[in-house]
């Protein structure tokens, strides 16, 4: 009698598949982060595109600053969060996944999107309110009016914050001492209207606790 020949081994998932797979549903479960850092990267392509003189006055143009935002603030404050000053758009990349991703995993993209918008709007008000202050009272020049202010700190900023009710205590505290640590220090040496804005933005992110509250289950990517 002739043995039989054993089965072929069964051949495993190539590792880059199953990373491209994985990859895959963790996009998927933060629709909203990755939207945004779709739009951003095609603004920078954009910006890359343009001239030194140009991009300056273009993101000018899009900017939060007290000259634009007393022409027309709604449009301002939801175009400037599309433009990054510079166009380095991969830290935006590796950032939105680190902290915007989880957030909205965890606290549903209305939620979390109310706590971005929320920093974003809340802290530019905040920021250039004190800088207008700060013009009329001669402790800066006028020209500061036109200051150029894009971009997605703000939000980044508050989402930061409000992930601090994310991590369990006793690390909750560590995280919360590390995150008033590295936007408060910037406030106490630099003193500049961004370093208020962010801080602003944390305590924004901070007092968004009851939205966290009763929220969704966490998104989990399906099984491969």
């Amino acid at each position: 009698m002739t043995p039989s020949s054993p089965d072929p081994p069964t051949l495993p998932r190539t590792t880059a598949g199953s990373w491209i797979r994985s990859v895959g549903s963790w996009i998927r479960s933060a629709p909203g982060t990755y939207i945004w850092l779709a739009a951003l990267f095609v603004t920078a392509v954009i910006v890359h595109q343009m001239s030194p003189d140009f991009e300056e006055d273009f993101l000018r143009q899009h900017s939060t600053n007290i000259h634009e935002l007393s022409r027309d603030p709604v449009r301002v404050l939801i175009s400037s969060a599309f433009w990054i000053d510079g166009g380095h758009w991969v830290p935006y990349a590796v950032l939105y996944t680190v902290f915007h991703a989880p957030a909205e995993r965890w606290l549903g993209t209305l939620r979390w999107l109310a706590v971005a918008l929320a920093a974003h709007a809340l802290a530019t008000l905040v920021s250039e309110g004190v800088l207008a202050w700060a013009i009329r009272h001669g402790h800066v020049p006028p020209a500061a009016a036109n200051t150029l202010d894009v971009g997605v700190s703000y939000a980044l900023a508050g989402v930061v914050a409000v992930l601090t009710y994310r991590v369990p205590a006793p690390w909750r505290y560590v995280y919360l001492f590390a995150v008033l640590v590295f936007y408060g220090i910037p406030l106490i040496t630099g003193r500049t209207f961004t370093d208020l804005g962010h801080f602003t933005s944390v305590l924004i992110g901070l007092a968004c606790y009851p939205l966290t509250r009763s929220r969704p289950k966490t998104k989990t990517p399906p099984a491969q």
